[in-house]
């Protein structure tokens, strides 16, 4: 069974963050809420908390992917684009 978690802007952005586990791995998904939504599997080998963390924070700033880069590059979490 897939478990996710998700983190919404406490600030009333549409910017939507998630984590979700699926058969084939940890996913972080992101969507705007009007046309872009992309996909990344983490190819490193991450706890879940770590991750939350990470999204958390992102989901706060004005520019969320920017920070969400930052951020996973802080925690040197790895991740591979699946769909944009």
């Amino acid at each position: 069974m897939a478990s996710q978690s998700t983190y919404h802007s406490a600030k009333g952005g549409a910017d939507f963050l998630g984590l979700r586990t699926t058969p084939r791995g940890m996913e972080i998904v992101y969507d705007d809420g009007v046309k872009r939504r992309m996909v990344w599997r983490v190819a490193s080998a991450s706890a879940e908390e770590l991750i939350g963390d990470a999204l958390r924070v992102a989901v706060e700033q004005v520019r969320v992917l920017p920070a969400l880069y930052t951020e996973l590059k802080k925690r040197a979490i790895a991740v591979d684009a699946v769909l944009s």
